[in-house]
């Protein structure tokens, strides 16, 4: 079959690979992938990799590169191996990448899937991944998908859950005055969560303001802020109540200045919630975190069993998740027309997708 593999940074090839088997193994699932979002995760890999890229076989899984990229997809059931019964061929299912013990580790074993240290994910150290005609997978990596759910938005299941996880540890509810950081793909889609989640004043910062003018068209009633001219928390304060400051900030970049703005922006027993991965050591400004006496919390990916939750919140239409895609592109084309046009500064586009039927 014809897969997308990393080999180095810069170094992405289309190849020919041999398919999976077609009987699966006990409680694995074959699926024909159809659509495969490109993620920053991702790109980090293609301009920096390896990061999460194995060099060496995986301790859980045993994967190494070449990889099969792709971590944000969907597909069509074609078989099933022996004791499978949440799924059967035909169904369209949307992927929850997340590969670890079930069982046995001190986390899995309290449900908390997602924080095991043995943590592998389907298209960055499994052996199969999205960016590929075909996927093996565990039983629990699949989710049947109700007919309201396009196989587009199957592919926005990953990182919307990303978005809702983050609006969850925030404690974003009805009312709430909410300011994001960052108007990348997660940004916007945590920006859309808040929404849904009844956040009623919503401020975006971002140094491009053609991001901000996409998000503008998508939430026209946000306010957007660019801090090389703006001043991010005077400028919260001065519209919300009392001059306090948002209840919720939720930085989605991975960027000091922006987590700076973050806790300069929020009130007094506020909450910031970091989402975006940091690269480096963030000097952040501790006495202002317990004079302000905030609380600062991690958001790393997502609860496995949030699913369900996030595909009735985009079938539903409450999280549109599908607005925040720019592009769709085939996987010949994928390095041009995908990886190199995200990686653009000018920032036109903001999630593309990978459409493995053209």
């Amino acid at each position: 079959m014809k897969a997308l593999r990393f080999h180095a940074a810069r170094d992405l090839r289309i190849e020919d690979v041999a398919a999976p088997d077609r009987k699966p193994p006990p409680g694995q699932v074959l699926v024909r992938n159809r659509f495969v979002g490109i993620c920053g995760t991702d790109l980090h890999e293609y301009a920096y990799g390896p990061i999460f890229i194995p060099t060496t076989p995986h301790p859980f899984t045993g994967a190494q590169g070449p990889q099969i990229l792709g971590h944000e997809f969907g597909g069509v059931v074609t078989a099933i191996g022996e004791g499978v019964s949440s799924v059967k061929p035909g169904d369209r299912v949307s992927v929850q990448p997340l590969i670890m013990p079930r069982a046995g580790d001190y986390y899995a074993d309290r449900g908390l899937f997602h924080l095991s240290p043995q943590l592998a994910l389907a298209g960055l150290s499994w052996a199969w991944g999205g960016m590929a005609e075909e996927a093996m997978l565990h039983e629990y990596n699949v989710q049947r998908i109700p007919d309201a759910l396009s196989d587009e938005e199957a592919a926005l299941v990953e990182p919307a859950a990303v978005a809702v996880y983050s609006c969850d540890r925030g404690g974003v509810g009805a009312g709430s005055a909410v300011l994001v950081t960052g108007a990348g793909p997660i940004g916007l889609l945590t920006l859309l969560a808040a929404r849904a989640a009844g956040a009623t004043t919503l401020f975006l910062s971002d140094i491009n303001d053609a991001r901000l003018a996409f998000a503008r068209s998508i939430l026209p009633d946000i306010v957007v802020l660019n801090p090389q001219r703006d001043d991010v928390g005077s400028r919260v304060r001065a519209a919300t109540e009392g001059g306090a400051g948002c209840d919720v900030a939720l930085e989605c970049v991975g960027n000091e200045h922006a987590l700076k703005a973050c806790l300069d922006a929020v009130r007094k027993q506020g909450v910031v919630v970091q989402t975006g991965l940091h690269p480096h050591d963030n000097p952040l400004d501790w006495f202002q975190v317990t004079f302000k006496d905030v609380d600062l919390r991690g958001a790393w990916a997502y609860p496995t069993h949030y699913w369900p939750r996030v595909i009735r919140m985009i079938a539903s239409g409450i999280l549109p998740a599908s607005k925040i895609v720019t592009a769709r592109i085939r996987l010949d084309d994928a390095v041009a027309e995908g990886f190199e046009a995200l990686l653009d500064p000018s920032g036109r586009h903001i999630k593309i997708l990978i459409d493995l039927a053209a």
